[in-house]
């Protein structure tokens, strides 16, 4: 049985939609819980895909020098080895900063939040795995910004945000927004993000209605970006 490793900061950003795919195409999946377990018991010989989700946490101020939460830089060499390797790998929200980092890239703040469904502005690339997604809203919740590795490339941006994915070479997904977040768990997010919310002045009701208005569409768009790579990588690891 193939075997995914999921690195997850908060119960609620776990792999939500991801999930139920990667249990469709007979994964086996594997949660490692930051600040709990022990990540640098992952082996990456055994996994056949690690995926670092998102948190509350500003990777800008930890690989400046503020390291209030060691794990990460078990995360960065965890997902530095991994990428060396050349071992199938996708980050999501933090998760894409610390991949970033470890291609040698940088972590910065962009001084605002970006809360809430919109849509992203595509590269020009028929063959990008986020093609499904053109004029659709996704979920976005960061702070923060990864910039491009060297020898990758930026798939996605908004007006707030330059740089929203890259693809590096043909085995690493990293992704700002949170394609993998489950409409039907929005209530979740809400109440575990209430204090940023309300010191970024968002009302919890406007991310409730957008999520009724976009969530059922963008799952559908979500399974086929992920379908799209998984069937690249797959291929490619046969």
């Amino acid at each position: 049985m193939k075997k995914v490793v999921a690195i997850r900061h908060v119960n609620f950003e776990n792999l939500g939609i991801l999930g139920s795919l990667l249990s469709l195409r007979g994964y086996q999946i594997d949660y490692y819980d930051a600040g709990r377990d022990d990540i640098r018991a992952i082996n990456n010989e055994d996994t056949d895909l690690l995926v670092v989700l998102g948190g509350p946490i500003s990777a800008a101020q930890h690989f400046a020098g503020q390291q209030h939460y060691p794990f990460l830089n078990d995360e960065l060499a965890l997902v530095t080895q991994r990428l060396q390797q050349r071992q199938p790998t996708i980050g999501i929200c933090l998760g894409a900063q610390v991949m970033a980092q470890a291609l040698g890239a940088g972590v910065v703040s962009l001084g605002v939040k970006e809360i809430g469904y919109a849509p992203l502005t595509l590269a020009e690339n028929e063959d990008s795995v986020l093609a499904p997604l053109a004029a659709t809203p996704v979920l976005h919740w960061h702070g923060d910004m990864f910039t491009v590795p060297e020898g990758a490339t930026c798939l996605a941006s908004t007006e707030a945000c330059r740089y929203q994915a890259f693809e590096y070479q043909d085995f690493a997904l990293g992704l700002q927004f949170h394609l993998e977040a489950d409409h039907r768990d929005i209530e979740r997010w809400l109440v575990g993000h209430a204090c940023e919310l309300e010191l970024a002045g968002i009302d919890p009701q406007q991310l409730r209605d957008q999520a009724a208005r976009y969530g059922a569409e963008l799952e559908r768009r979500a399974r086929q970006v992920f379908a799209r790579w998984l069937d690249k990588n797959e291929q490619r690891t046969r």
